[in-house]
């Protein structure tokens, strides 16, 4: 049966998640900052759609990019330096997730409901929770966003509202992340759209050993504060400005 938790209770260990469906843990408990801290630092995330309970996942085979190995495609590359977008860090959070919310044609309905926009609007708040924007002169065009515990970052959502928009957002932050020395960006559940980004998939108790140090890390306060990003350096297959 599946574990029901209240406000008190502690997650049960990830190896007792079910099989079908892949990696269901338990149902219940909140979505405050110390319960998802928690969940995160464990290789937990909770993934529930409207009216249903909060519902916790820790799949297996879990899909991570390894920011060491990660190079954006050369016709992103060319993309970008044809083009003037700029890129930020933190620069309008609360914009990105939102827009990540919006059904659109290929998903008329999302998970991102308004009690998980106010907790990760919590989580940002304190420090948590981050998004990378990518800008075409005063509109947002594409973005990321997910949480960071030490040096491990778990991708949320990412949007585009014009060609490679969160292709951009997404390299960006695989590229400010390996600068930062963080070894890998979870990214969750599998999907045809991630492999082709270069995704991979490592098996739970692997992830689960990566990330235990990781979590405990302390990092400077400036790592997250908002910033320009340098998109033509980020966004290249060498990491140097291409001219």
């Amino acid at each position: 049966m599946l574990p029901y938790l209240d406000s008190t209770s502690s997650f049960p260990p990830v190896n007792q998640a079910l099989e079908d469906p892949n990696g269901l843990l338990a149902a219940g408990a909140d979505l405050s900052v110390e319960r998802l801290v928690s969940a995160y630092s464990q290789g937990i995330f909770p993934w529930f759609s409207e009216g249903e309970p909060i519902l916790w996942w820790s799949p297996n085979p879990r899909t991570v990019f390894k920011t060491g190995l990660f190079k954006p495609s050369r016709s992103l590359c060319r993309f970008v330096r044809k083009n003037q977008f700029k890129a930020t860090l933190n620069k309008d959070f609360e914009q990105v997730i939102n827009l990540c919310a919006e059904p659109t044609i290929e998903r008329p309905s999302t998970w991102i409901t308004k009690e998980m926009i106010n907790a990760y609007l919590e989580l940002h708040l304190v420090g948590v929770a981050h998004s990378v924007e990518i800008w075409d002169r005063e509109k947002i065009i594409g973005g990321i966003y997910g949480v960071a515990i030490g040096r491990l970052f778990c991708g949320e959502s990412m949007f585009s509202r014009v060609s490679n928009g969160s292709k951009m957002a997404l390299s960006c932050l695989i590229s400010y992340l390996k600068e930062n020395k963080f070894p890998l960006l979870d990214s969750q559940v599998d999907n045809s759209h991630l492999t082709s980004l270069g995704a991979l998939q490592i098996g739970r108790n692997s992830y689960k050993n990566l990330i235990e140090p990781l979590v405990k890390q302390k990092l400077s306060d400036n790592i997250w504060q908002s910033k320009p990003l340098p998109i033509k350096r980020y966004v290249s297959r060498s990491g140097t400005v291409q001219v």
